[in-house]
């Protein structure tokens, strides 16, 4: 898992890019319609399910785990095809969709990043993302009745700081891999 993990550093880094511009447009316009949020996460979490599916792919073929990416992936996917079929989809039900897709994510994460730590530092950063989806996660349930402005201002906090997360891991990721690929060419 590790080493598919590294060759794959640009993974977690599209993916919080994407998480970034989403926080970035939900704060700039946090008086979008319900209609519109219902579009922009189903949007997100095809995206972030498809990147998931195509990093078990690439473990599958590197013969490293894979289980927690496709169930993650299928996870995005299905919220996604859900939030999309029913554009008309009443706010309740939407925090609901939310606060599942993000508490299941993040606890994925949050086992991802146990099993990282033996292998490389700063898995910390995969944590923080995982602890961070839990909690928004929560966040959403408890308070389902707030309303599509402030969900919009949850979401895009919660996007820009697990956006901002998954690029500092990428990133992390792609030093390692090439400190790696360093001390194995002096080998």
């Amino acid at each position: 898992m590790v080493i598919a993990l590294v060759n794959n550093w640009w993974s977690p880094v599209i993916r919080g890019l994407v998480a970034i511009l989403l926080g970035i447009i939900a704060l700039a316009w946090p008086g979008i319609t319900l209609g519109a949020l219902v579009l922009l996460f189903g949007g997100y979490a095809f995206i972030d399910g498809i990147f998931s599916m195509v990093g078990a792919w690439r473990a599958v073929k590197s013969h490293e785990r894979w289980g927690a990416l496709v169930f993650e992936g299928v996870a995005g996917i299905i919220a996604a095809v859900v939030t999309i079929a029913w554009p008309a989809i009443t706010a309740l039900a939407l925090v609901y969709v939310i606060a599942a897709w993000a508490i299941v994510t993040g606890i994925f994460e949050i086992a991802a990043a146990i099993r990282l730590r033996k292998y490389i530092k700063g898995e910390w950063l995969l944590v923080l993302g995982g602890v961070a989806s839990v909690v928004f996660g929560i966040l959403l349930a408890a308070s389902p009745l707030l309303g599509a402005l402030v969900i919009a201002i949850w979401l895009g906090v919660y996007a820009l700081v697990f956006g901002v997360m998954l690029v500092g891991l990428g990133l992390r990721l792609r030093t390692w891999s090439q400190e790696f690929a360093g001390s194995s060419a002096t080998v």
